[in-house]
């Protein structure tokens, strides 16, 4: 298998730009309110990036609360590096850390899965039938990856016969970097696209299709691999402007692109793809596929009778307030990162500016008093190009563009330095926002 492009001496040249990411982050967003003296009891289910980071913030801002954090998974995951292991740019282990390495002193950490949410009874009930009771709950459990949903598909198949499928975590992105590294090298038929559902980083598809292309200029093999990318629906990205700009790129890059079609089934034997169409199913082959499946909130979230019940039924996305994050029908309950059923927002972008909004609101009730802040629904996307070159875009609720460094960084142009904000700075930043610095 092939490593790929050593880029060591490039990023040598800038390790300074990481500390300064992290640097911004930190004066951009840190909390140097004045604590407040509490009782309060604050469950939080999910210790993923929104749910470690309000524990962080939570517990600076509150004295005398208790705060305990529900979630059994051990290892936390760097999920905006999933791309770039499955690219060869990263080994799996660049994504991993433990989940109680970023969780503060003061939080009771309890490790299992929570079994039940009731927010009648203001209590959540953990996988081993432990209570906690709590007087405000925070929401962040993050998303389900539906894989059953794709017919003939399991995660087993993944590494072998073509078949990809980095969403599913850092060890499948590397399985994943093989077969598409043995794809570019023996050549045939590249499928790629999205699910139809709300899903993490929207862009995430887009931007493992366009390292595909560039890896096989690099080593000479484009003419022997057709590009194929399935949209999920008549758009390459919900914001316009972008879908334009993407379709222009798809254009002069030869891909081929099928509007309306949504991956159905994967027959690995056969190397066959189906999808549905508003024709009927239509089947393709493959010699490579990257499956990534519908998204949905957990079944415990669904269950609870928090999730919207007249939009996003399939998907079961909790019912909040789209600028303060608040529950509209439990006002003690707050959501933070995927699981909101908010308009835009499914990135580790958003969940940092989750973290003000819900600490604020949180915050001042339990000091007597009222937030202010509100969400825009900002999310950022630097979107991968090819090696060395990204798009750094961000976009609010009203599909306006709105840039960090406006004058300094064209969101629609590929530049090196929206590259190195992905590939080197960004992870700092994500690291200050665990900590409750962003």
């Amino acid at each position: 298998m092939t490593r790929i492009y050593d880029l060591a001496a490039t990023r040598r040249g800038f390790m300074g730009l990481a500390a300064g990411g992290a640097a911004l982050a930190a004066t951009g967003g840190a909390v140097q309110a004045q604590r407040v003296r509490t009782a309060a009891r604050i469950a939080i289910v999910g210790a993923g990036a929104g749910g470690t980071a309000i524990a962080n913030r939570l517990a600076t801002r509150l004295e005398g609360a208790t705060i305990t954090i529900i979630d059994g998974r051990q290892q936390h995951w760097y999920q905006p590096g999933f791309t770039l292991i499955a690219a060869g740019l990263k080994p799996a282990t660049y994504s991993v850390s433990n989940t109680g390495d970023w969780l503060p002193e003061g939080v009771e950490w309890v490790p299992e899965f929570a079994a039940e949410i009731d927010p009648e009874a203001n209590a959540v009930t953990t996988a081993t039938g432990r209570r906690v009771e709590y007087d405000y709950l925070i929401v962040a459990t993050g998303l389900t990856l539906d894989w059953d949903a794709i017919e003939g598909f399991s995660l087993d198949m993944v590494g072998q016969n073509g078949i990809s499928a980095h969403y599913a975590g850092p060890d499948y992105a590397e399985l994943s970097w093989r077969e598409l590294d043995r794809f570019v090298d023996q050549g045939g038929v590249g499928l790629f696209g999205r699910p139809a559902t709300e899903m993490k980083c929207a862009g995430a598809p887009l931007k493992i299709t366009f390292l595909a292309d560039d890896i096989a200029r690099r080593r000479g093999k484009r003419d022997s691999i057709e590009v194929v990318y399935n949209a999920n629906n008549q758009s390459l990205f919900g914001v316009p402007i972008v879908h334009h700009k993407v379709r222009q790129l798809f254009d002069e890059r030869g891909f081929v692109t099928r509007y309306d079609h949504v991956l159905k089934a994967v027959d690995g034997a056969r190397k066959v793809a189906t999808y549905a169409t508003p024709d009927g199913d239509v089947e393709t082959e493959y010699d490579f596929i990257n499956v990534i499946p519908p998204q949905r909130a957990p079944q415990v979230v669904r269950d609870s009778g928090l999730s919207w019940a007249d939009r996003w039924t399939d998907q079961g996305w909790i019912e909040v307030d789209m600028q303060t994050l608040r529950h509209l029908r439990y006002p003690n309950v707050f959501g933070v990162g995927d699981i909101n059923g908010v308009p835009k927002g499914k990135t580790a972008a958003s969940a940092k500016f989750h973290q003000p909004v819900v600490e604020d609101h949180l915050v001042s009730e339990i000091a007597g008093g009222e937030g202010t802040k509100t969400f825009s629904g900002y999310t950022s996307c630097p979107m991968i190009t090819r090696i060395g070159r990204a798009m750094l875009i961000e976009f609010d609720y009203n599909n306006n563009l709105v840039p960090s460094f406006p004058g300094v960084i064209a969101p629609l142009e590929e530049l090196w330095i929206s590259w190195l904000m992905k590939e080197i700075a960004l992870k700092p930043t994500y690291n200050a926002m665990l900590r409750g610095l962003a």
